[in-house]
């Protein structure tokens, strides 16, 4: 073995072996485990689903949602399990919040905007409507979505940015730290039906497009647009990950 060759295999010993050993050291410190305890019980985010239930009812509650899809009012919860998904009426595959953008356009009002938070909050109260149902995303519905888990699929692993840096760098294995967080994966961690979340960091909810914007800045990536084709495929992709792993909704999830 040259030296060269041996450096490296130092090399990625030693980080191995450090990373194995700071798990424990990295993870979250007692304080906030005790925090994340106490907020699972009473999710601040809990308010945010209130507010929506309330501005959801201003737009005529589910019967108006499910008129608008064109859906059984009784199916609902499990259509809404299925989002990101292909709506022909809108064209497109799209975001639950989308639809309900679209929905205010279609009675004459003014559409909240993505990246509000009164939008986070109405979006995370119509998601809610789907807790404890199975997410049901079928990625091979149609050609729309075909084509949208392939766009997305891409995006996770293609490398980006000043730092050479994809999803799937940071998301591929479970443990890995960054910023000494540890990361999760996000199949096995629900990550596709647990947002929008509670934030304990930045203390407020966040929606999954708007987290995804976030990592891709640290990861020195230009942001995709909220509910751009890009963004929502990177989203179908996500989802389709906790639908492998037989996840239900659980909204409002509640991160670090």
């Amino acid at each position: 073995m040259n030296s060269l060759l041996l450096k490296k295999v130092l090399l990625s010993f030693s980080l191995s072996t450090a990373l194995l050993l700071a798990g424990e050291q990295f993870s979250m410190s007692e304080a906030d485990k005790a925090m994340y305890e106490e907020l699972k019980e009473n999710n601040p985010a809990d308010m945010n689903v209130e507010e929506g239930m309330e501005i959801f009812e201003e737009l005529g509650d589910e019967a108006a949602l499910a008129n608008f899809l064109e859906v059984d009012e009784k199916k609902l919860a499990e259509y809404i399990a299925g989002f990101p998904r292909y709506v022909k009426k809108m064209g497109n595959v799209v975001g639950l919040d989308q639809v309900l953008q679209a929905l205010q356009v279609a009675q004459g009002q003014k559409k909240y905007d993505l990246s509000s938070e009164v939008m986070s909050s109405l979006l995370a109260y119509v998601k809610s409507l789907a807790n404890e149902v199975a997410i049901n995303i079928d990625v091979k519905a149609n050609k729309e979505m075909e084509i949208s888990f392939a766009l997305g699929e891409k995006l996770y692993s293609e490398v980006r940015g000043y730092r050479g840096l994809s999803c799937n760098s940071c998301h591929s294995l479970p443990g890995t730290i960054l910023r000494t967080q540890i990361l999760p994966e996000m199949g096995a961690q629900n990550t596709g039906g647990t947002w929008p979340a509670y934030r304990m960091t930045l203390s407020t909810l966040v929606t999954l497009q708007e987290r995804s914007r976030t990592c891709m800045r640290d990861a020195g990536q230009a942001p995709l647009p909220l509910g751009s084709k890009e963004m929502v495929a990177l989203e179908v992709y996500i989802t389709n990950l906790a639908k492998n792993n037989k996840h239900k909704v659980e909204i409002p999830g509640l991160k670090r």
